[in-house]
């Protein structure tokens, strides 16, 4: 399982503020390796893929027609995503607005 920590504010700043949630990740599969489990089900677009870090549901990001990957956060309140493009190792927290990165890219 992979540990994160705090890289940068929502602005991609250094910060001092820490995560609240990084204890919530857990040693998840991915829902699908197909694209957005939503959009699949609905027929619709993506355009990138968030991983939940807590469930493993894979969702669309927000520059996406339907948000999924947000949207999963308001209904199952699962904070923490990591991008699920290849090559890009970065997180997210909707709670506290925090960019993550996993420690061992530090």
């Amino acid at each position: 399982m992979t540990a994160w920590t705090v890289a940068g504010d929502a602005d991609g700043n250094p910060t001092t503020r820490t995560c609240d949630h990084l204890d919530r990740v857990a040693d998840v599969r991915p829902s699908t390796r197909r694209g957005c489990e939503d959009c699949l089900r609905e027929g619709t677009r993506w355009m990138h893929l968030r991983e939940c870090l807590e469930c493993g549901h894979i969702g669309c990001c927000d520059n996406s027609p339907r948000r999924h990957a947000t949207a999963h956060w308001h209904k199952a309140a699962h904070t923490l995503v990591r991008s699920y493009e290849p090559g890009e190792e970065w997180g997210w927290c909707y709670v506290d607005e925090l960019f993550l990165l996993p420690e061992e890219a530090l």
